[in-house]
Order: structure tokens, then C-alpha cells, then sequence
């Protein structure tokens, strides 16, 4: 789901980091409200956990890739804006030392990543977590990663909108991985309730 340089529109670069932009000044100003070292513990911790799961990637058509996005479970563990900027902080890494992900690209993948994905796991993991933690985890970790790759198709069609292929093979196949996300998000969060339940945020 890192899209390379070279790929996207100018019209789509600008727009998404004019996007990403506003979410982070608004994410930095919720936090710097909530800020301690717990919380900034916790960030570094699942900032390091999501950089590395994110760094398997599987080539597919569209000139992007496969890979664990771990939104949903940034925006449970952390809560949203705190998710949002550990998830912003791996994007960033990525970007700048490993260029996994152009640096033209950098706010379509965190639009995509950091907030779509962080956001919507999020909403509606508060939503189910009362009637099945499992359920909740598993949706969650699912329709983040959909939602993301569904977005991220969007943005290369938007880009090249002579063939509609990207966005229908980006739906597909996140609809497909976030079989595999929902249950690892589901796993992770079960685990933590049992054994951690007061670093839940939701």
C-alpha cells in the first residue's frame, strides 16, 4: 500500500498533504493536551511493532503492495490521535530511510494508513467492543485495512483515471488481507484485555 514516487497526479499530491496537514495540526494539538511518558511509551512501542510488521511487503499489480497495516490496532491501543501520530512516525521512517513509499506519496500513504485506517478500526471497534471483543477486533482490523486500500486505489485512479484496474485490484486484494488483519487485531487486542486491559485506550 506504499505508493512509490513517480505514481500519483499533482493534483492528488497536493490535495492529500494539504489533508495531511490539517490532521496533524489537529492531532498534535489534542495531544499535547493527554501527553505522559505512558503514553509516549506506548506509542514508541507500537510504533516499533507496526514499522516492523509493515516492512513484509507482497508486490501485486498497480505498482503497489500488500502488507499489514496495523491502523486499527494503533487507534485501539492508543487511542486515535495518538495512533494517528505513531502511525505517522513509521510512514515518516520509512519514507526518508528505507523509501519504502515516495516522498511525493507521503501524504496519500498517510492518509491512507494513518488516518483512514487508524480512525475507522477505531469508531468501530468502540462501537462493537461491548457486545464481543473478538468480533470487534477482527471488523475493525478488517474494514481498516479495506477502507485504506479501497482509498489508496481511489488515488491512483484519480491519477491515471484512463483504466479503473488499481482501484478494483486495491479493493479486492485488501478485501482479502484484511481477513488476515482482522484476525491478528482481533488476537493482539484479545491478548492485551487479558493480560494488559488498563493500556487499552477504547
Amino acid at each position: 500500500m506504499h505508493i512509490p514516487d513517480g505514481v500519483l497526479s499533482i493534483n492528488v499530491i497536493l490535495s492529500t498533504y494539504v489533508a495531511l496537514m490539517g490532521v496533524t495540526y489537529v492531532a498534535f494539538s489534542r495531544i499535547s493536551k493527554i501527553w505522559s511518558s505512558s503514553l509516549a511509551g506506548k506509542t514508541s512501542s507500537i510504533a516499533a511493532l507496526t514499522f516492523a510488521a509493515q516492512m513484509i511487503n507482497w508486490p501485486i499489480p498497480g505498482g503497489t503492495s500488500l502488507h499489514f497495516v496495523g491502523g486499527a490496532l494503533s487507534g485501539i491501543v492508543l487511542g486515535p490521535w495518538a495512533g494517528f501520530t505513531a502511525m505517522l512516525i513509521v510512514l515518516l521512517v520509512q519514507a526518508l530511510i528505507f523509501h519504502d513509499g515516495g516522498l511525493t506519496a507521503l501524504g496519500a500513504n498517510a492518509i491512507n494508513m494513518a488516518v483512514v485506517a487508524v480512525f475507522s478500526g477505531y469508531v468501530l471497534y468502540k462501537l462493537l467492543s461491548r457486545r464481543s471483543t473478538w468480533i470487534a477486533g477482527f471488523t475493525s482490523g478488517w474494514l481498516s485495512v479495506f477502507l485504506a486500500g479501497a482509498l489508496c486505489g481511489v488515488e491512483l485512479w484519480l491519477s491515471n483515471p484512463i483504466s479503473i484496474t488499481p482501484l478494483v485490484v486495491m479493493a479486492l486484494w485488501h478485501a482479502a488481507l484484511g481477513v488476515i488483519e482482522g484476525a491478528i487485531t482481533a488476537s493482539a487486542i484479545a491478548y492485551v484485555k487479558k493480560k494488559a486491559p488498563q493500556i487499552i485506550e477504547v
